[in-house]
C-alpha cells in the first residue's frame, strides 16, 4: 500500500520504541504568537486549493484523529485548521460518553459510522482511541461493555491489534490516516482550568470532573505512552505535538497536514478528448443564444 505520512520531527517512532521521555510539551525553536498566526495563514491558503484538488479528485479520504488530555486545545485546534476550508470537503465527529446503541456495538463500530467517504477529511475529536486510554484507566467502564470479566493484559494487546488492523485495512481501502496527540504538560492544564474559572466567557467550560480526571495525570500519561508505542505504525504514525504554545501547536497541525495532501498530490480529474469535445459543443450552444 502507498503510504502519504510526511516526515516530522514530531512524528512518532514506528517500531514501539516510543518514550514520553523523549517528547516536550514545548518546543524549543517556537516563533512568537504574530508570526505563528501568519503562518497559519499561508498553510490555510495552500491547504485550501489541495482540499479542492482532492474533492474533486475524489479518490482518497482523509481521516484526522486528535487525542489529548483534557484543556490541551483540541476544539480550537480543529477550528482554526479548518476555519479557511470548503466546509463541503470536510466533517467532523466529536465522541463524548458512548449511548446505549453504541455499547451494543463492538468497540469499533461508532466512529466507522463516521469514517468519511473519498475525497472528504474527515475530523475525529477523540476516537475510538478512547478505549485504550479513559478506558485503560477507568477499567470500570467496561461493565456497561459487558466486558467487565477480562481486563488483564491480553485484553489491551487484543485492543492495539484490533486498532492496528482497522487502520491497516482503512489505508489498504483508500483512506490516509494522521494521528494528532496535543501533549500539554501538567503545569499548563492547570493554567488553563484556572483560566475557565476565572474568566466569565471561559466558565462555561469547566466541569468537575476535569479536576477528578487531573487526579489520574500518571495512569493516563502511561496510557498514552504504550497507546503511541503500540499503535504508531508506518501506514497510521502519530504526531506528538507539543501543545503549551497554542498558535504553534495549530501551526503544526496545520502544517502536517498540508504536507499531507501534497504527498497525496491531488489534481483535478482530466477530460477525455470526447468529453472535452462535448463540453465545447455545450460552449457554442451558450455562446449562440
Amino acid at each position: 500500500m502507498k503510504l502519504f505520512a510526511p516526515d516530522s520531527p514530531f512524528k512518532a517512532a514506528t517500531d514501539g520504541s516510543f518514550s514520553l521521555a523523549d517528547t516536550a510539551t514545548r518546543a524549543a525553536d517556537t516563533p512568537d504568537k504574530k508570526k505563528c498566526k501568519k503562518l497559519l495563514k499561508k498553510e490555510e491558503k495552500l491547504t485550501d486549493e489541495l482540499q479542492r484538488r482532492f474533492y474533486a479528485r475524489d479518490r482518497h479520504s482523509l481521516l484526522c484523529i486528535f487525542q489529548a488530555i483534557d484543556a490541551a486545545g483540541k476544539d480550537s485546534t480543529i477550528r482554526n485548521v479548518l476555519a479557511g476550508l470548503n466546509p463541503a470537503g470536510f466533517q467532523v465527529y466529536s465522541f463524548k460518553q458512548p449511548s446505549k446503541e453504541e455499547l451494543d456495538h463492538d468497540f469499533l463500530w461508532r466512529t466507522s459510522c463516521r469514517l468519511p467517504e473519498r475525497g472528504r477529511i474527515g475530523v475525529f475529536n477523540r476516537s475510538y482511541y478512547e478505549e485504550v486510554l479513559v478506558v485503560k484507566v477507568h477499567p470500570e467502564y467496561l461493565r456497561s461493555q459487558r466486558l467487565d470479566a477480562v481486563i488483564e493484559e491480553p485484553f489491551w494487546q487484543a485492543r492495539y491489534e484490533s486498532i492496528r488492523e482497522h487502520e491497516k485495512h482503512l489505508v489498504r481501502n483508500g483512506t490516509v490516516i494522521l494521528k494528532f496527540w496535543l501533549n500539554v504538560s501538567k503545569a499548563e492544564q492547570k493554567q488553563r482550568f484556572l483560566s475557565r474559572l476565572h474568566e466569565p466567557d471561559k466558565n462555561w467550560k469547566f466541569s468537575a470532573a476535569d479536576l477528578e480526571e487531573r487526579q489520574h495525570w500518571g495512569d493516563y500519561m502511561q496510557a498514552y505512552e504504550t497507546c503511541i508505542r503500540e499503535t504508531s505504525t508506518e501506514y497510521a504514525p502519530w504526531y506528538v505535538i507539543p501543545a503549551d504554545d497554542k498558535p504553534y501547536m495549530r501551526y503544526q497541525v496545520a502544517r502536517l497536514l498540508r504536507k499531507t495532501l501534497e504527498n497525496i498530490g491531488p489534481q483535478y480529474p482530466s477530460m477525455s478528448a470526447a468529453a472535452q469535445a462535448k463540453l465545447d459543443h455545450y460552449a457554442a450552444q451558450l455562446q449562440s443564444e
